[in-house]
C-alpha cells in the first residue's frame, strides 16, 4: 500500500494578486484590499510590497496606512470575482487528483497518494500543481507536501511565495524540530507563553516535554493535542467537494478587536464568500454558526436553525450577527470571528420538503431571491463586484473590512 502523500495549496497574497494581475499598473506597489484609510476597517489581505513595510492581513486599516508610502493602492474586496477565480483553480485541481478538499478561497488540501506512477515523485507532482494553476488564472501558489494535513500546511508556508517544499515522512521530525513552538495548531496568547516561560522556543523544545507535562500545563485536550503534533501526528484524510460537511470562513486580527463595527464587517464580508461558495456548488444550509475566539485561545461557538435552508449572503451575515448580539460578550477582544453554513437541503427528509398548503408562499420567495442572487453572480463575476450589489442595512457602521 502506497504511503500517505498529502498536498497543501495556498494562492499567494490571493486577492492582491488577482488586482494586481488585472491592473497592470498596480504591479510592483503596495496594495491593500480592505477598507479605505480613514474608514474603520481592517487589511484582507495585502501584497507583498506591502507586507515589506510590516502590514499583516487583519491589522486595522489605520494603522497600515501610518506605515505605508502615499503610492498605495487602497481597493475594497470583490467577493464574488475572487469566488470566481477560486472555482476555476479547484476545477483545474480536479484534472490533478480527484480528491480535492476546498478549505477557502485560496486554499485546497489534495489526495496524492499513488499518483508518483502516473506523474513523477512528489516533487514533479507539486510543480505540475503549481503549472496548472498558473495557466489557468495566471496566479502563483505556494504548494506544501507530507504525510498528513499538519505537515502539508506548514510545508506550504516554509518557502512563500511561491515556494514548494516536500516532506517525507522519515523527515518530519527534522523538520518541525527548528521551527517556534507556535507553528503548533492551538498555541494561543494565553497557552504559548506557558510553555515560554519554561524555556521552550522550538516545536524540538515541546518535544521534549512529556505527554502527562504538557497535559498538567495546558489541559488534558490541549496538551494532547500539543503532543502529537509536536511529533507530526495528525490527520491524513482529505474529503472532497461532496462530503463537504460545512462551508466557513474568519478573520484572525493581528490585535484584538474591540470595535462592534469592525466584527459586523468582518462578518459581513465572511458571510458572503460562504455564500457565494455555498452556491457555487449548489448547496443550501439550514444551520448557521458563528465562532468567536478571545484571549487567551478562549473559542465559543452559537448556532441558530433556520426555518428553511439558504445559500442568501444576508441572510447568513443577519443570522451571524445576531447570534452575536444576542450573547453577553461584553467588550471583551476578540481575536477571531467568523461564520459557518452547513445542515444541508440534501439531508432533510421529504417530508419536512413538503411546503405548508396553508402557510405562507415560500417557496415562491425562495425561488425569486434564488433568481436574484444567480444574477448577481454572474454580473459580477463578469464586471466586478461594485458594478450591483444588494442595499444592506448598516446600523451605526461605516466600517469596511474582508477576508482573505
Amino acid at each position: 500500500m502506497s504511503k500517505r502523500l498529502i498536498m497543501h495549496i495556498d494562492l499567494d497574497a490571493f486577492f492582491a494578486s488577482i488586482e494586481q494581475r488585472d491592473h497592470p499598473e498596480y504591479q510592483g506597489r503596495p496594495l491593500v484590499v480592505g477598507a479605505k484609510p480613514g474608514r474603520r476597517g481592517v487589511v484582507a489581505t495585502c501584497s507583498y510590497e506591502a507586507r515589506r513595510y510590516g502590514v499583516r492581513s487583519a491589522m486595522p486599516i489605520s494603522e497600515a496606512a501610518r506605515r505605508l508610502p502615499a503610492e498605495t493602492v487602497y481597493l475594497r474586496p470583490d467577493i464574488n470575482r475572487y469566488g470566481e477565480v477560486s472555482h476555476q483553480i479547484m476545477s483545474a485541481l480536479q484534472n490533478l487528483s480527484p480528491v480535492v478538499e476546498k478549505v477557502s478561497v485560496d486554499e485546497a488540501f489534495l489526495d496524492i497518494t499513488g499518483m508518483e506512477r502516473l506523474i513523477g515523485d512528489a516533487e514533479s507532482i507539486g510543480h505540475k500543481a503549481k503549472q496548472l494553476i498558473h495557466d489557468q488564472v495566471g496566479l502563483t501558489a505556494s504548494v506544501g507536501i507530507g504525510p498528513n494535513r499538519l505537515i502539508a500546511k506548514l510545508a506550504s508556508d516554509y518557502q512563500k511565495p511561491d515556494g514548494l517544499t516536500v516532506v517525507k515522512a522519515d523527515q518530519v521530525e527534522a523538520f518541525l524540530s527548528p521551527l517556534p513552538l507556535t507553528v503548533l495548531r492551538g498555541l494561543g496568547t494565553k497557552s504559548a507563553p506557558i510553555l515560554q516561560r519554561l524555556g521552550l522556543r522550538t516545536v524540538a523544545d515541546v518535544r521534549r516535554l512529556s505527554l502527562l507535562e504538557l497535559r498538567r500545563q495546558l489541559g488534558n485536550l490541549a496538551g494532547t493535542n500539543i503532543y502529537q503534533q509536536a511529533r507530526g501526528i495528525a490527520s491524513d484524510s482529505v474529503n472532497d467537494q461532496s462530503t463537504r460537511k460545512s462551508i466557513s470562513k474568519e478573520t484572525t486580527f493581528g490585535q484584538d478587536i474591540t470595535d462592534p463595527a469592525i466584527l459586523r464587517e468582518s462578518l459581513r464580508w465572511s458571510a458572503q464568500e460562504v455564500g457565494y461558495v455555498a452556491r457555487q456548488e449548489q448547496r443550501k444550509g439550514s444551520l448557521v454558526t458563528l465562532k468567536i475566539r478571545f484571549r487567551g485561545f478562549d473559542t465559543h461557538t452559537r448556532n441558530r436553525r433556520l426555518a428553511t435552508p439558504t445559500s442568501a449572503d444576508q441572510v447568513i451575515f443577519k443570522t451571524a450577527w445576531e447570534l452575536y448580539q444576542n450573547d453577553p460578550w461584553g467588550n471583551q477582544p476578540v481575536r477571531l470571528i467568523g461564520v459557518g453554513i452547513s445542515g444541508w437541503d440534501d439531508a432533510i427528509d421529504e417530508e419536512e420538503k413538503q411546503p405548508d398548503l396553508f402557510g405562507d408562499p415560500q417557496p415562491e420567495t425562495d425561488a425569486r431571491q434564488d433568481r436574484l442572487y444567480q444574477t448577481l453572480d454572474e454580473v459580477s463575476g463578469k464586471f466586478g463586484r461594485h458594478a450591483i450589489r444588494l442595499g444592506s442595512k448598516r446600523a451605526n457602521s461605516k466600517a469596511g473590512s474582508g477576508s482573505e
